[in-house]
Protein backbone atom coordinates (compact mmCIF):
# COMPACT_ATOMS: atom_id res chain seq x y z
CA UNK A 1 0.00 0.00 0.00
CA UNK A 2 1.32 3.57 -0.91
CA UNK A 3 1.55 6.43 1.76
CA UNK A 4 -1.51 8.05 -0.31
CA UNK A 5 -3.41 4.55 0.34
CA UNK A 6 -2.70 4.83 3.56
CA UNK A 7 -4.10 8.08 3.47
CA UNK A 8 -7.16 7.67 2.26
CA UNK A 9 -7.93 4.70 4.34
CA UNK A 10 -7.77 6.50 7.28
CA UNK A 11 -9.60 9.72 6.47
CA UNK A 12 -13.11 8.01 7.92
CA UNK A 13 -12.28 6.29 11.18
CA UNK A 14 -14.33 5.44 14.46
CA UNK A 15 -14.49 6.89 17.57
CA UNK A 16 -16.28 4.68 19.04
CA UNK A 17 -20.37 4.08 19.64
CA UNK A 18 -20.83 3.94 16.11
CA UNK A 19 -19.35 7.76 15.73
CA UNK A 20 -17.26 8.17 11.83
CA UNK A 21 -14.84 10.83 12.34
CA UNK A 22 -12.26 11.94 10.15
CA UNK A 23 -8.71 13.78 10.99
CA UNK A 24 -9.47 17.99 12.69
CA UNK A 25 -12.64 17.59 11.50
CA UNK A 26 -14.81 16.55 14.69
CA UNK A 27 -18.23 17.49 14.85
CA UNK A 28 -21.41 17.31 16.66
CA UNK A 29 -23.48 17.12 13.84
CA UNK A 30 -24.75 14.38 11.57
CA UNK A 31 -26.04 11.10 13.58
CA UNK A 32 -23.74 12.18 16.99
CA UNK A 33 -26.80 13.20 18.39
CA UNK A 34 -28.39 9.99 18.41
CA UNK A 35 -25.32 8.78 20.53
CA UNK A 36 -24.06 11.81 22.51
CA UNK A 37 -25.11 10.83 25.78
CA UNK A 38 -23.70 7.23 25.90
CA UNK A 39 -20.84 8.52 24.33
CA UNK A 40 -19.66 11.23 26.51
CA UNK A 41 -20.44 9.51 29.73
CA UNK A 42 -17.57 7.23 29.19
CA UNK A 43 -15.43 9.64 27.45
CA UNK A 44 -15.43 12.08 30.17
CA UNK A 45 -15.08 10.72 33.86
CA UNK A 46 -17.34 12.46 36.37
CA UNK A 47 -19.10 13.69 33.67
CA UNK A 48 -23.08 12.45 35.23
CA UNK A 49 -21.69 13.86 38.88
CA UNK A 50 -20.43 17.01 37.19
CA UNK A 51 -24.37 17.56 36.10
CA UNK A 52 -25.73 16.14 39.06
CA UNK A 53 -23.87 18.65 41.12
CA UNK A 54 -24.82 21.73 38.64
CA UNK A 55 -28.60 20.91 39.49
CA UNK A 56 -28.16 20.76 43.27
CA UNK A 57 -26.15 24.56 43.05
CA UNK A 58 -28.75 25.42 41.08
CA UNK A 59 -31.11 25.36 44.31
CA UNK A 60 -28.85 28.43 45.47
CA UNK A 61 -29.32 30.53 42.86
CA UNK A 62 -32.41 29.75 41.07
CA UNK A 63 -35.69 31.63 41.78
CA UNK A 64 -39.12 32.65 40.69
CA UNK A 65 -38.70 34.93 37.36
CA UNK A 66 -34.85 33.63 37.06
CA UNK A 67 -33.32 32.81 33.71
CA UNK A 68 -30.89 30.22 32.98
CA UNK A 69 -28.56 29.60 30.25
CA UNK A 70 -26.48 26.27 29.27
CA UNK A 71 -24.19 27.36 26.78
CA UNK A 72 -23.46 24.07 24.54
CA UNK A 73 -26.48 22.78 25.41
CA UNK A 74 -25.92 19.24 23.33
CA UNK A 75 -28.85 16.95 23.51
CA UNK A 76 -30.67 19.54 26.36
CA UNK A 77 -30.05 17.06 28.93
CA UNK A 78 -28.96 18.80 31.69
CA UNK A 79 -31.10 21.81 30.87
CA UNK A 80 -33.98 19.29 31.44
CA UNK A 81 -32.60 18.06 34.80
CA UNK A 82 -32.84 21.67 35.73
CA UNK A 83 -36.01 22.24 34.57
CA UNK A 84 -37.42 19.47 36.06
CA UNK A 85 -35.58 20.31 39.79
CA UNK A 86 -36.91 23.68 39.73
CA UNK A 87 -40.54 22.67 37.87
CA UNK A 88 -42.39 23.94 40.56
CA UNK A 89 -41.09 27.94 40.12
CA UNK A 90 -43.40 30.09 38.63
CA UNK A 91 -42.07 31.97 35.24
CA UNK A 92 -38.39 30.47 35.44
CA UNK A 93 -37.31 30.23 31.50
CA UNK A 94 -34.55 27.92 30.59
CA UNK A 95 -32.50 28.62 27.46
CA UNK A 96 -29.94 26.16 25.49
CA UNK A 97 -28.03 27.76 23.43
CA UNK A 98 -25.99 25.49 20.73
CA UNK A 99 -23.84 25.86 17.18
CA UNK A 100 -24.62 23.11 16.02
CA UNK A 101 -27.97 22.73 14.05
CA UNK A 102 -28.74 18.61 14.33
CA UNK A 103 -28.56 19.12 18.37
CA UNK A 104 -31.02 21.70 18.66
CA UNK A 105 -33.09 19.84 16.20
CA UNK A 106 -32.75 16.49 18.51
CA UNK A 107 -33.24 18.66 22.00
CA UNK A 108 -36.27 20.57 20.58
CA UNK A 109 -38.04 16.47 19.46
CA UNK A 110 -36.48 15.18 23.17
CA UNK A 111 -37.82 18.14 25.25
CA UNK A 112 -40.68 19.25 23.84
CA UNK A 113 -43.36 18.61 26.28
CA UNK A 114 -41.44 21.18 28.88
CA UNK A 115 -42.60 24.16 27.76
CA UNK A 116 -40.57 26.69 29.64
CA UNK A 117 -37.43 25.14 28.20
CA UNK A 118 -35.84 26.73 24.75
CA UNK A 119 -33.37 25.76 22.21
CA UNK A 120 -31.55 28.10 20.00
CA UNK A 121 -28.91 27.53 17.46
CA UNK A 122 -26.53 30.36 18.19
CA UNK A 123 -22.74 31.54 18.93
CA UNK A 124 -22.31 31.82 22.53
CA UNK A 125 -19.59 34.40 22.02
CA UNK A 126 -22.04 36.71 20.05
CA UNK A 127 -25.36 36.16 21.88
CA UNK A 128 -27.25 38.77 23.28
CA UNK A 129 -28.15 37.54 27.00
CA UNK A 130 -30.90 38.66 28.97
CA UNK A 131 -30.72 39.25 32.47
CA UNK A 132 -29.49 35.90 34.41
CA UNK A 133 -29.54 33.78 37.51
CA UNK A 134 -27.88 31.03 36.81
CA UNK A 135 -25.54 29.93 34.03
CA UNK A 136 -23.73 27.05 33.22
CA UNK A 137 -20.99 25.58 30.35
CA UNK A 138 -20.31 21.67 30.74
CA UNK A 139 -16.64 21.11 28.46
CA UNK A 140 -18.20 23.90 25.49
CA UNK A 141 -15.39 26.54 25.88
CA UNK A 142 -12.78 24.50 25.17
CA UNK A 143 -14.24 23.94 21.49
CA UNK A 144 -14.67 28.05 21.06
CA UNK A 145 -11.62 29.59 19.20
CA UNK A 146 -9.46 30.99 21.80
CA UNK A 147 -9.40 34.29 20.44
CA UNK A 148 -13.32 34.84 21.40
CA UNK A 149 -12.93 33.05 25.08
CA UNK A 150 -12.39 36.59 26.50
CA UNK A 151 -15.39 37.88 25.23
CA UNK A 152 -17.48 35.14 26.00
CA UNK A 153 -16.43 35.06 29.36
CA UNK A 154 -17.44 39.05 29.57
CA UNK A 155 -20.47 38.52 27.82
CA UNK A 156 -21.37 35.96 31.06
CA UNK A 157 -20.43 38.10 33.74
CA UNK A 158 -22.50 41.30 32.56
CA UNK A 159 -25.52 38.88 31.96
CA UNK A 160 -25.13 37.57 35.37
CA UNK A 161 -27.13 39.71 38.21
CA UNK A 162 -25.56 40.48 41.18
CA UNK A 163 -24.92 37.20 43.06
CA UNK A 164 -25.91 35.04 40.49
CA UNK A 165 -23.83 31.80 39.31
CA UNK A 166 -21.42 30.73 36.55
CA UNK A 167 -20.91 26.64 36.92
CA UNK A 168 -18.03 26.16 34.16
CA UNK A 169 -17.04 22.25 33.79
CA UNK A 170 -13.51 22.43 30.89
CA UNK A 171 -11.05 19.87 29.73
CA UNK A 172 -7.66 21.42 31.02
CA UNK A 173 -3.96 21.28 30.54
CA UNK A 174 -1.67 20.62 32.96
CA UNK A 175 0.51 23.19 34.77
CA UNK A 176 3.94 21.02 33.28
CA UNK A 177 4.99 18.57 31.06
CA UNK A 178 5.37 15.76 33.93
CA UNK A 179 2.00 15.91 34.98
CA UNK A 180 0.55 16.08 31.31
CA UNK A 181 1.68 12.84 30.36
CA UNK A 182 0.78 11.04 33.73
CA UNK A 183 -2.93 12.41 32.80
CA UNK A 184 -2.90 11.83 29.32
CA UNK A 185 -1.45 8.13 30.75
CA UNK A 186 -4.65 7.64 32.49
CA UNK A 187 -6.90 9.56 30.74
CA UNK A 188 -6.88 7.32 27.96
CA UNK A 189 -6.46 4.30 30.32
CA UNK A 190 -10.09 5.41 31.81
CA UNK A 191 -11.44 5.16 27.62
CA UNK A 192 -9.50 1.66 27.65
CA UNK A 193 -11.62 0.91 31.05
CA UNK A 194 -14.55 1.61 29.37
CA UNK A 195 -14.91 -0.18 26.28
CA UNK A 196 -12.90 1.95 23.53
CA UNK A 197 -9.66 -0.13 21.44
CA UNK A 198 -6.65 1.87 20.97
CA UNK A 199 -7.90 2.58 17.04
CA UNK A 200 -10.76 4.40 18.29
CA UNK A 201 -9.04 6.21 20.89
CA UNK A 202 -6.49 7.19 18.62
CA UNK A 203 -9.08 8.36 16.10
CA UNK A 204 -11.48 10.18 18.68
CA UNK A 205 -7.60 12.17 19.25
CA UNK A 206 -6.75 13.07 15.77
CA UNK A 207 -10.20 14.33 15.00
CA UNK A 208 -9.69 16.62 17.69
CA UNK A 209 -6.57 18.28 16.39
CA UNK A 210 -7.26 22.06 16.07
CA UNK A 211 -10.94 21.49 17.12
CA UNK A 212 -10.74 21.56 20.65
CA UNK A 213 -8.07 23.24 22.63
CA UNK A 214 -8.00 22.93 26.21
CA UNK A 215 -6.04 25.76 28.54
CA UNK A 216 -5.08 25.23 32.10
CA UNK A 217 -6.71 25.65 35.63
CA UNK A 218 -5.18 28.73 35.90
CA UNK A 219 -5.91 29.99 32.01
CA UNK A 220 -9.45 29.61 32.89
CA UNK A 221 -9.72 31.69 36.04
CA UNK A 222 -7.65 34.28 34.93
CA UNK A 223 -10.57 34.57 31.80
CA UNK A 224 -12.87 34.67 34.65
CA UNK A 225 -11.09 37.26 36.92
CA UNK A 226 -10.12 39.75 34.07
CA UNK A 227 -14.08 39.24 33.25
CA UNK A 228 -15.21 40.58 36.33
CA UNK A 229 -15.70 37.25 39.02
CA UNK A 230 -13.78 37.76 42.15
CA UNK A 231 -15.19 34.71 43.82
CA UNK A 232 -14.47 31.56 42.00
CA UNK A 233 -13.66 28.23 43.84
CA UNK A 234 -13.08 24.56 42.40
CA UNK A 235 -16.15 22.34 42.76
CA UNK A 236 -14.82 18.94 40.87
CA UNK A 237 -11.83 17.60 39.78
CA UNK A 238 -10.65 14.53 37.88
CA UNK A 239 -7.08 14.20 36.51
CA UNK A 240 -7.56 16.94 33.30
CA UNK A 241 -11.31 17.73 33.27
CA UNK A 242 -12.11 20.56 36.24
CA UNK A 243 -15.43 21.97 37.17
CA UNK A 244 -15.79 25.98 39.00
CA UNK A 245 -18.11 27.38 40.68
CA UNK A 246 -18.02 31.54 40.34
CA UNK A 247 -20.75 34.21 41.40
CA UNK A 248 -20.99 37.69 41.15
Amino acid sequence: MTVADKEKSTVVDAAGDGIEVKPARWTFGGNVADKFNDHVSKSVPLYESGHDLTVKLSDFFIKPDSTVYELGTSTGTLLRKLADRHSDQKNVRFFGLEAEPDMVNYAKKAHADVPNMFFQVCRAETFEFEKSDFITSHYTIQFIAPKFRQTLFDRVYEALEWGGAFVLFEKVRANDARFQDIFSTLYNEFKIDNGYDLSEILSKTLSLKGVMEPFSSKANVDFMQRAGFADIVPIQKYLCFEGWLAIK
